[in-house]
């Protein structure tokens, strides 16, 4: 079975599709299906994490849509008609059985041209809130699977199915354990010293110079209650190293954390503080972690904020407006929830409740019911 995934290049739109292919090659070998996976979208970190997944990376020009001003809009005009080109080419050398998407301008001129050569689709929206990509993939897909709820009223009802956001499962594996031995694995990896409740702070793949901003205001008071252990993002790191002149010995900061750092910290946290996109709170949900969400305020359309507000109507976070955020707001809905050990457990039965890890399973299972 051929199969050719296609999204944006952002960790969004392909850590998804990781978790999606694992799932594929667990499942293909029972069934004495013969599996051949390909990608084919904008350019971004996607090659290297898809090929070590047998993933065959093939990338286009795509344009990208601006909803505001900008003089690049007037650039990518040229990039459609190309990309379009590319896609009809590509797809037919490729003639796939089945095509995932998971939306981003990177994905248009593939699903057109899928439609067009009558190739099934399969897209995924994430987000409550589906970007302007989704929106027309909507129209060409045979089937739609989304991750909340809400987004259901944006499409067709009759394809529409309720699934969940893909998580690759190595990242909660650990955390959904008790061993005794991950906790003393995971505390000596991230040099743990003190029985004080820790806090996972979380900028995503890029990392959050607001709240990295927050995290070093808020610093002295957050270590005399708490450890802290930070994701600051790559492009951040250096600078925070030169801000703190001397780090102190319970708290923890790294530019970026893999799959195992990731699955153990989660493990080791008592909170988790953390933007809003759909596949941080699908995994937090699914490590049933209470946690504060501070959407990205300038998301395409809002959608991080309807992500929050949709996953706090759970009762599983508190949402924090970053435009009117302070450091004693910010510390003291942490005391707020660490201080009630109530609290702590009917949030995070709450995330339990919410979360589908199974999401990564389902799709696989019913991307290969549709290739056959």
């Amino acid at each position: 079975m051929r199969i050719l995934f296609t999204g944006g290049g952002t960790g969004g739109h392909i850590f998804p599709i990781v978790a999606i292919a694992r799932q594929l090659k667990s499942i293909c070998p029972s069934q004495e299906i013969d599996l051949d996976m390909f990608f084919l979208g904008s350019n971004g970190f996607t090659k290297e994490l898809l090929e070590k997944e047998g993933v065959k990376v093939k990338t286009i020009l795509a344009g990208k849509f601006r909803r505001y001003f900008s003089i690049y809009n007037i650039f990518d005009l040229f990039k459609i008609p190309i990309g379009l080109l590319q896609s009809f080419w590509h797809l037919y050398i490729l003639m796939p059985d089945i095509v995932f998407s998971k939306g981003g301008y990177g994905s248009v001129p593939v699903i057109m041209v899928a439609w067009l050569y009558r190739i099934p689709i399969l897209t995924h929206e994430s987000d409550v809130l589906p970007g302007l990509a989704n929106r027309l993939a909507s129209k060409l897909s045979k089937k739609i699977a989304i991750s909340f709820a809400p987004t259901e009223k944006y499409f067709s009802q009759k394809k529409t199915t309720l699934i969940g956001n893909p998580i690759r499962l190595e990242v909660i594996e650990i955390c959904l354990s008790s061993n005794q031995e991950n906790r003393e694995k995971a505390r000596n990896m991230f040099k743990i010293i003190s029985q004080k409740p820790v806090i996972f702070i979380l900028g995503g793949s890029q990392g959050a110079q607001k709240i990295n901003e927050l995290v070093l205001e808020s610093l002295p008071k957050l270590l005399e209650k708490y450890e802290i252990i930070h994701q600051c993002g790559v492009k951040n790191y250096e600078n925070i190293l030169k801000k703190i002149s001397k780090l102190p010995v319970n708290y923890h900061v790294f530019p970026f954390l893999d799959e195992e750092q990731m699955s153990l910290v989660y493990f080791l946290s008592d909170l988790v503080v953390s933007r809003a996109g759909a596949g941080s709170i699908s995994e937090i949900a699914a490590c049933a972690k209470p946690s504060i969400l501070i959407p990205l305020p300038k998301s395409a359309s809002g959608h991080q904020r309807e992500n929050a507000f949709n996953y706090a109507k759970a009762g599983a976070t508190i949402v924090l407006e970053q435009f009117n955020l302070t450091t004693n707001l910010f510390l003291n809905e942490i005391d707020k929830i660490l201080d009630n050990p109530e609290l702590v457990q009917k949030m995070s039965d709450n995330a339990k409740e919410f979360s589908r890890p199974e999401a990564a399973q389902r799709i696989a299972k019913e991307i290969i019911d549709m290739g056959k």
